[in-house]
């Protein structure tokens, strides 16, 4: 047998012309270099076409604008529990239309004349005019201010505001009445109703939507 060069063999047995290796030294295998570029140009078109076809699903997703959708999709903040449904976030709480409020108008002051004068200019404005007249005992030149409403409880939140656009500093007040009719009881300061154009602004101010605030986010 033959040793390759460098094994550190020797020979072994009498007259006999045998070897065995003595050495530590073992003889490499290496893979062909051919072999070797071979594997690294696979793997290197592998990474390439990789590449490419990533490439082009985000060009796809720009240009048919599905990327900005999910991506809004997954930036839309969850609604806190009761605000998901029904009425939108930003939409006004509704208000009765002026027909539908039935006003007394009452007269707290020495001057005649004055709770008709009002209320044909409230009814001019589309309120529905109850009872026109004196004021109650409890109210009659008593009330030195601009002007009182008084109705139910329930008028609080609807026929008061919508009255109070009629009138600048007039006071509210609820009693134990149970129908929706509300006084007007004028008081010593008032002079006139608010001029047409100016309540209207106000009243639609109450209608419409409220105004979110910058990064608020929409349900």
């Amino acid at each position: 047998m033959l040793t390759p060069p460098g094994m550190g063999g020797k020979k072994s047995g009498m007259g006999g012309k045998k070897y065995r290796i003595t050495g530590d030294r073992y003889p490499r295998m290496r893979r062909p270099r051919r072999d070797r570029r071979i594997a690294v140009a696979v793997v290197a078109s592998a990474c390439v076409l990789a590449v490419g076809a990533w490439g082009a699903v985000q060009l796809i997703d720009v240009f048919t604008g599905r990327s900005g959708t999910a991506q809004a999709a997954q930036e839309k903040p969850k609604c806190p529990p009761g605000q998901d449904g029904g009425k939108p976030r930003g939409t006004a709480e509704p208000l009765p239309e002026p027909k539908a409020i039935k006003v007394n108008v009452l007269n707290a002051t020495t001057r005649s004349g004055l709770a008709k004068d009002t209320a044909d200019a409230l009814k001019k404005r589309g309120f529905t005019i109850g009872e026109v007249g004196n004021a109650p005992a409890a109210y009659d030149k008593k009330t030195k201010g601009v002007g009182l409403l008084l109705g139910a409880p329930a008028a609080a939140d609807g026929s008061f505001k919508v009255l109070a656009t009629q009138l600048d500093g007039v006071q509210r007040k609820a009693d134990g009445r149970k129908g929706g009719a509300v006084d007007l009881i004028i008081g010593d300061k008032f002079k006139a109703l608010t001029k047409e154009k100016d309540a209207k602004a106000a009243l639609a101010a109450l209608t419409a939507p409220p105004k979110e605030k910058p990064g608020t986010p929409s349900c």
